[in-house]
């Protein structure tokens, strides 16, 4: 059974109804009353609108209009089944509650910078032919060459100074179940899994090195928590036509375009505005924003056939006991 925190649903649907309510309020000041035919429902003494209605309904993706009378009397259920309970936390001055206020002040803050950012940047420019060609040609491991990997994985947890010498025993270890079970004698955490996926749904930084690697090779990668160790177990080639990936690249070059402009502007404002940390976040200001780490852009997603399982191959690498000999460490 699903369990859901109370307080984190109240908080939720009290910032979604505050936000959508705020506009109405004022048009009642300025109106001094509302046209009947924009009032959707009422709860006690509040008013739910036509507007917050379709401002729902603008957020529901791939709605055809056969779908939307429907989606609307849905829509406004789910209003009044909020409304209910935002008026309770109301009455309970859980809008007064301090963890609450800094909730709908984050919620604000993000708001406002979207829509400044929206307006200011508009509707990336459809990308050229020339530059979705050029994409797909710079990118043969994504499109012309690409392919399905069968990869077993191993996850250890693991602190920064015994990362060197894990990766030194991988190295040394003729098979990896050698490995696996040097792993379980040292008593690391660990945790093992193997599957199938396409191109696309692999690091951007770590497919070309894929793409090139014999079967039964593995390569290691640094996470969070310690290392992950890949094994090519096989692969299958399954190309995609530029045709097949062109509207996949078109949207992965608007949101790239989308991004660097948002960037320039906010580097922008940035230089006009008068900046400083303080107390223990001093430092913050001390890092170039080069250094920032930043999320690895994904790959574009062709429109392919579904992927179909890689032909099992023997090998050193056994798939079954790799499991049997990591899995509950």
């Amino acid at each position: 059974m699903l369990t859901i925190n109370p307080k984190t649903w109240l908080l939720t649907i009290m910032i979604a109804a505050l936000a959508a309510g705020c506009g109405d309020k004022k048009d009642e000041v300025a109106t001094d009353e509302k046209a009947p035919t924009q009032v959707a429902a009422k709860v006690n003494d509040t008013e739910l609108t036509v507007h917050q209605v379709n401002y729902a309904l603008q957020r529901i993706p791939n709605l055809t209009p056969d779908q939307s009378k429907a989606a609307s009397l849905q829509v406004i259920k789910n209003l009044v089944d909020q409304e209910i309970v935002v008026q309770k936390a109301i009455a309970d001055k859980l809008d007064r509650d301090p963890m609450v206020v800094q909730a709908l002040d984050a919620a604000r803050r993000q708001i406002l910078a979207e829509a400044y950012m929206g307006r200011k940047l508009g509707t990336p420019a459809e990308p050229s032919d020339a530059e979705i060609q050029a994409y797909y040609n710079e990118h043969p491991e994504l499109f012309s060459k690409r392919k399905l990997y069968g990869l077993q994985e191993i996850s250890i947890k693991t602190p920064k100074e015994k990362q060197a010498q894990i990766q030194a025993r991988l190295g040394e270890s003729k098979t990896l179940n050698d490995f696996a079970a040097w792993l379980k004698a040292e008593k690391y955490e660990v945790q093992a899994k193997q599957g199938v996926k396409p191109a696309e749904q692999l690091p951007l930084s770590l497919l070309p090195k894929l793409s090139t690697m014999p079967k039964g090779q593995a390569v290691v990668v640094n996470t969070p928590e310690g290392l992950l160790v890949i094994v090519l177990a096989d692969t299958q080639d399954q190309p995609v036509t530029l045709e097949q990936a062109k509207p996949a690249i078109a949207n992965l070059l608007k949101t790239q375009a989308q991004q660097k402009a948002a960037k320039a502007e906010l580097d922008t404002l940035k230089a006009t505005a008068k900046i400083e940390y303080l107390g223990e976040f001093v430092d913050a200001g001390k890092a170039p924003a080069s250094d920032a780490a930043a999320p690895e852009a994904a790959a574009p997603t062709p429109s392919t056939p579904a992927p179909t399982t890689p032909k099992a191959e023997a090998s050193d690498v056994d798939a079954e006991a790799i499991s049997k000999g990591v899995s509950g460490l």
